[in-house]
């Protein structure tokens, strides 16, 4: 049903799709293996920076992972809520791969107004909880203890999101916004039924202006660099020019005054940078073993229309930096909205609403021991059955596959 495609004068390979499958096992066809899977970047192994560096960016990527690793103290910033002190506590894994995720789980809440729209209760330090606090102070304001923050009983919204591995993000990155469009545009005329939507956000860095969002469960981030400044701010309590203004604790901004970090903002804006270079230049997963079993199942997962919305392969823009010039990768993403129906977390951000939400780019799955947006699913074949909205055709094909496609499938994604 998929098949690889060139688009828009080569700016994009991608897993192009036909009519909907039939209603019986659909059959298989073989796709191109050059174009799908031998050509463009392949990651080394999990947490090496991107092959092809030259010493100014290699040295860039060093002193950007020291910071990555480097715990904040209070003096320095850190809260006085907080998720964690440092990028790593949650960046880590499989192993000791620095950039990775340990699948830690954060909170986020809500409640619905009465007409139908979504209220982030900001007035409650909504809609991230901050689940950790800096403890006791004693400043010149007086004594003060910061506790983590909890879910207001008046929440009717809560939801779960599973921290992301951070891999060949800096792909992503360098990856020319009209190649999502063009995508969208492209799976509005040949599968409308799945047709994603591009997340369309305001950019900090440019005076707020309209961007696309590429990262995060609701596409709701531009830009490594800004994703830096926002997990900053917003998981470490470290402000910076990017994002100057403290979180009220639990939405109290009268506690601020008892927070011994006085000094805004926080960092100079020097960390952001360090972030952004090490995400920047972190290879992507390598590939697991590829075997014809392998390749059967990729076919496979074509044809029952995973490969629509899971992109297969994309191709960066010109870039200064040499590794990441015009290259093509493999995140299996668009990086797209779409309605994922009662599989959505029920919270709105930007242009996505509740039901909407990122596609999970599938690169570096066999690691990952949690499935989905909230860690639901512990299996493959479990979070394939939690798809629902647009997401259901693909599920029904699933659930009709003879046990042979079904194991070539599967085999195919675990080697992902």
């Amino acid at each position: 049903m998929a098949r690889l495609m060139v688009v828009a004068a080569g700016m994009v390979l991608l897993a192009g799709c036909s009519a909907p499958p039939p209603q019986e096992a659909p059959q298989v066809q073989m796709p191109d293996r050059a174009a799908a899977a031998d050509l463009g970047v392949a990651g080394t192994g999990f947490g090496d920076p991107l092959p092809g560096l030259g010493a100014a960016e290699l040295a860039k990527f060093d002193v950007g992972k020291t910071e990555f690793t480097a715990p904040e103290e209070p003096g320095e910033g850190l809260g006085p809520v907080f998720n964690e002190a440092s990028c790593v506590a949650c960046h880590l894994g499989p192993d000791t791969a620095v950039g990775g995720t340990n699948q830690r789980l954060e909170t986020r809440f809500g409640r619905t107004r009465a007409d139908g729209t979504f209220d982030p209760m900001a007035d409650f330090g909504g809609s991230l909880i901050q689940d950790q606090g800096i403890g006791f102070v004693s400043v010149p304001a007086g004594t003060f203890t910061f506790a983590g923050e909890t879910v207001p009983p008046e929440a009717t919204v809560r939801a779960s999101r599973r921290t992301q591995p951070l891999f060949g993000l800096g792909l992503v990155d360098a990856t020319p916004a009209s190649t999502f469009e063009t995508i969208a545009f492209l799976q509005s005329f040949l599968t409308p039924s799945t047709a994603g939507t591009p997340s369309i956000v305001p950019d900090p860095s440019n005076g707020g202006q309209p961007a696309l969002g590429k990262f995060g469960w609701k596409a709701q981030v531009p830009s490594l660099f800004v994703f830096s400044g926002d997990a900053y701010l917003n998981e470490m309590g470290i402000t910076t020019p990017l994002f100057p203004n403290e979180n009220c604790p639990q939405g109290t901004c009268d506690h601020l005054q008892y927070n011994p970090a006085l000094e805004t903002p926080n960092d100079d804006g020097t960390g952001v940078v360090r972030f952004n270079d090490f995400m920047t230049f972190l290879g992507p997963p390598p590939r697991g073993s590829r075997n014809l079993v392998t390749d059967i199942g990729n076919a496979v997962a074509a044809a029952i229309g995973c490969l629509d919305c899971h992109a297969q392969t994309l191709r960066t823009g010109p870039n200064a930096v040499a590794a990441l010039d015009r290259v093509y990768y493999h995140p299996f993403s668009d990086f797209l909205l779409h309605d994922m129906g009662s599989l959505g977390d029920g919270i709105t951000q930007n242009q996505a609403t509740g039901r909407l939400m990122r596609t999970q780019p599938l690169w570096g799955l066999r690691t990952q021991a949690k499935l989905l947006h909230d860690g639901r699913a512990t299996t493959i074949g479990q979070a394939i059955l939690a798809h629902d909205g647009q997401g259901a055709s693909s599920r029904e094909h699933f659930r009709r596959l003879d046990a042979f496609s079904r194991f070539v499938l599967i085999a195919f994604l675990e080697s992902l």
